[in-house]
């Protein structure tokens, strides 16, 4: 997968695949409202308020073109 060139997966750039954010993670709701923060200040990040490590964006993944294979929480060419 890495340096792969693949499609863009179908479904919003906010929304991470649920095999990487899941629906019952307690810090779900915290997580999304700080990507959807970064996203909407085009910052390639955040600080994962959960565990304070720097989380890259959906839309700066997206905008490299291709998938890095490294599981990326907001990878979004997972299908």
């Amino acid at each position: 997968m890495s340096g792969e060139r693949r499609r863009l997966a179908a479904r919003p750039l906010t929304e991470p695949h649920p095999s990487r954010l899941s629906p019952e993670h307690p810090e779900r709701e915290r997580i999304l409202a700080a990507h959807a923060d970064a996203l909407a200040a085009g910052e390639a990040g955040y600080l994962d308020p959960a565990t304070g490590l720097f989380v890259l964006t959906a839309g700066f993944l997206a905008q490299r073109g291709t998938c890095c294979g490294r599981g990326c929480r907001h990878c979004p060419y997972l299908r």
